[in-house]
């Protein structure tokens, strides 16, 4: 038998549902909690409704919000879609709606942004093509023969590879000078933290930040081998809650910690998720009862078909064949900023999407200057007529966002007879505590140049003064 067949062996060798089951219900509970939090703090009207312009993505830009009322109502439904998904009541519908209610809401305003968003949508997507409501859910309560008690291993580890990608790729970003030389910029993040009790006295100080930022970089790239290998993954997962309670402590991230916690617990063995699951059941949840003593009942179990074909066996293949091809893309997007010039941190070329957490403070304002060729009239525009607090924050620091409010002024003001602008901006930012420089070129005509994947030319070279 060649390597290859061993993999495959590997890979579909037949593993309890348990874990599986319990990602299900501990996701969609912190996903359901999420979204009731971000309802709750008005923040569907400061993103979604408040502003008169969204910054979208390159190929979406036909993404709009709805009305107040319809995104008020889509978060709705997306709560309840969570709701359904976490206890397994008509799953793949709940499931593929809460993947595009979410991955829309995401894509509607690119300066809402964050890596645990992103880490959302793919777990989200990744639900769908997972029979992970066909145990201790309220599906097989109405349909019991939809239970199943094993099913091939790939199912569960597409979950933790992508949960390895995450930890790995954002330890792989922290060797750098700025983070392991210069402790930025958490040297300049703890100090603000010094009034926290017991530990705020000792954040204001260096070696403090140092420490932190080799520990940060040693634990994202050790700590998933440690999950995977059962003799430390008791260790790994107790390194894991005190690392992610910590960041919440410290740093204002929203669920993101907690939806780490609850997601690692998919790399404890079946056991472990069977008493969970027993613990559920105790709480007289409308379940389908199941224990571990369950007779074994294989996902891919099937009389051949008329042609001597298995079809389930080939729908399993084609699914292998997909997760495969999955995480081939998940490996190498991250890469993507190797195809552009100049300091990733500076332009942020290829920066989303990445897996690069919380590696830099940056800040930044822009000045839009405007010339009428007509009349030769110049004046400036205030940006806050235009965009929220929080849009112009992000814009002022990321080219891409730049040009496109460029554009948006532009349209603007040839609405009001203008016929064809002039927009150039003098657009100044700080990297880790370095002075403040141009970040583009002041001299362009934003006017006349595109959006695409192309290196932005007019970007200028960053200058480090540590």
């Amino acid at each position: 038998m060649g390597m290859f067949d061993n993999i495959k062996d590997t890979l579909t060798k037949q593993t309890h549902i348990a874990p599986l089951a319990v990602f299900r219900i501990v996701f969609g509970a912190i996903m359901l909690f999420s979204t009731l939090r971000f309802m709750a703090n008005g923040w569907v009207h400061d993103l979604y409704v408040e502003p008169q312009y969204f910054f979208t993505y390159y190929g979406f830009e036909w993404i709009k919000p709805l009305s107040e009322m319809g995104m008020y109502f889509l978060f709705s439904l997306l709560a309840v879609s969570f709701l359904l998904q976490a206890i397994g009541l008509f799953y793949k519908w709940s499931s593929a709606f809460s993947f595009l209610a979410f991955t829309y809401i995401e894509l509607i305003d690119k300066t809402n942004y964050l890596n645990h968003y992103y880490f959302v949508s793919i777990v989200l997507f990744l639900l769908i093509f997972v029979p992970a409501n066909r145990y201790f859910s309220v599906d097989v309560t109405r349909k019991p023969n939809l239970k199943i008690t094993h099913l091939p291993y790939y199912y569960i580890l597409i979950f933790k590879l992508q949960l390895a990608i995450v930890y790995f790729y954002a330890g792989l970003a922290k060797l750098n000078a700025d983070w392991l030389f210069n402790a930025m910029p958490l040297k300049m993040w703890l100090p603000a933290k010094a009034d926290l009790p017991l530990i705020g006295s000792l954040l204001a100080k260096k070696w403090v930040a140092y420490t932190f930022s080799w520990f940060g970089a040693i634990y994202d790239l050790s700590i998933a081998f440690l999950l995977f290998n059962r003799r430390t993954v008791g260790i790994a997962y107790f390194l894991v809650v005190v690392f992610h309670l910590l960041t919440w402590l410290l740093f204002p991230i929203g669920v993101f910690p907690f939806v780490m916690i609850s997601a690692t617990l998919v790399f404890f063995p079946k056991q472990f998720h069977l008493r969970l699951i027993h613990f559920f059941s105790s709480l007289q949840f409308n379940y389908s009862p199941t224990n571990s003593t369950d007779k074994p009942k294989e996902f891919a179990q099937s009389e051949l078909n008329q042609n001597g074909l298995n079809p389930n066996k080939l729908t399993s293949n084609l699914k292998l064949t997909f997760f495969l091809i999955f995480l081939l893309i998940q490996l190498l997007v991250p890469f993507r900023y190797a195809l552009y010039p100049d300091n990733l941190y500076w332009t942020e070329e290829g920066y989303r999407f990445s897996w690069r957490v919380m590696l830099m403070e940056k800040a930044g304002y822009a000045i839009f200057h405007i010339t009428d060729p007509e009349t030769n009239r110049t004046w400036e525009i205030n940006n806050y007529d235009y965009l929220t607090p929080n849009q112009e924050k992000m814009m002022s620091t990321q080219a891409d966002m730049i040009l496109q409010f460029a554009h948006y002024i532009e349209n603007e003001l040839k609405n009001e007879g203008i016929k064809a602008p002039i927009i150039t901006a003098e657009v100044y930012a700080t990297l880790n505590g370095n002075p403040s420089q141009l970040l583009i070129d002041p001299t362009v005509d934003l006017t006349k140049l595109k959006e695409g994947f192309a290196h932005k030319k007019w970007i200028l070279p960053f200058t480090s003064a540590q």
